[in-house]
């Protein structure tokens, strides 16, 4: 079956958006528009210890999410990883195409468009390209694009510095919890936890009022952080409202996945979350999702337990929470 691609129609200049991506009433942007004046909290690694995990505590608890500066990643590889996956989808169709991937039969690791086996569901506007990132023993080198040729090289330095950061985070958020500052990383899989890179195409959209570009959901992840093109349209749910994430040049977004609101006992959130589109122009993201290895047992960490506060999520294997998530089977 050949798939019609979101860029290839975009690139048929379309005057009306195609029915299977318009969505219901309740979930389309101008029917749901974000909050003025709210802003997200932006965090600098750069301040004091004590005031860092107090500001990193407070926003994974209140929001969920926060975005994060001065994190010593040099905007000259922000800027190489933009360039080598803006290159990627410039490529000709067919050159992309082999590397497409197929989620029915579990090849999760390529490039795709999000299909629906119901009539009836909604189609997001985007396209991706999606492969594990680390660590190297699991990594399979043939899922990621022979072109532009420095894709590797630029993907595996970005690796490592997504590495050195997660672990930070994961720190100051263990110590957030009252905890000794390696507990989650270790609770997550420690040395072996797994990078995955999402690389999202946005094109432009005839009539984004009515769109999604990715629909409202959470993260199965433990962590997710990503940095995105210029153009807005990041918006995450507090306390019954959307709230509009502004772009911050070289910033990270964070988001705090459901395996640390497992972990914490629901002490961090995991965020609500969804994308918007542009009519004028195409938004592109980089979101890397920090994940246990699918063997890791994943519950409330026992710390964090006692009759005063029971626990609130069942303990089970990432590889079963993946599962039970993708089929929409009840946690």
């Amino acid at each position: 079956m050949e798939i019609k691609r979101v860029q290839t129609l975009a690139f048929n200049q379309l005057k009306e958006l195609p029915p299977q991506f318009i969505r219901s009433e309740n979930e389309r942007p101008e029917n749901t528009k974000a909050l003025e004046g709210v802003n997200v909290p932006i965090i600098s690694l750069s301040q004091p210890h004590n005031l860092l995990v107090k500001n990193i505590t407070e926003a994974a608890s209140k929001w969920g999410f926060f975005v994060i500066t001065d994190h010593d990643i040099s905007p000259k590889l922000i800027q190489s990883l933009q360039g080598v996956g803006n290159e990627f989808f410039s490529l000709p169709q067919k050159e992309k195409e082999a590397y497409a991937n197929d989620p029915s039969s579990g090849k999760f690791e390529g490039y795709g468009t999000k299909m629906t086996k119901n009539l009836e569901e909604k189609v997001e506007w985007l396209d991706y390209y999606f492969h594990l990132m680390s660590p190297s023993s699991k990594v399979n080198y043939e899922m990621w694009p022979k072109s532009p040729h420095s894709y590797r090289e630029v993907v595996q330095e970005y690796n490592k510095e997504i590495l050195r950061v997660t672990s930070n985070i994961l720190e100051l958020l263990s110590e957030g919890l009252e905890l000794e500052n390696k507990t989650l990383k270790s609770s997550l899989g420690g040395e072996e936890i797994e990078l995955e890179m999402k690389i999202n195409m946005y094109p432009p959209c005839p009539q984004p009022e009515l769109a999604l570009g990715v629909e409202a959901h959470t993260d199965m992840s433990a962590l997710t952080l990503l940095v995105s093109n210029d153009v807005p349209g990041l918006q995450v749910w507090k306390e019954d409202n959307w709230v509009a994430v502004n772009y911050l040049q070289n910033a990270l977004f964070v988001h705090i996945g459901d395996q640390l609101e497992v972990l914490s006992n629901g002490r961090y959130k995991s965020v609500l979350h969804r994308s918007l589109v542009n009519k004028e122009r195409k938004r592109m993201s980089w979101a890397v999702f920090v994940t246990p290895p699918h063997e890791v047992v994943v519950g409330p960490l026992p710390q964090l337990v006692n009759d005063q506060n029971p626990p609130k999520f069942s303990t089970k294997t990432y590889a079963e929470y993946r599962y039970r998530k993708f089929n929409k089977i009840p946690q």
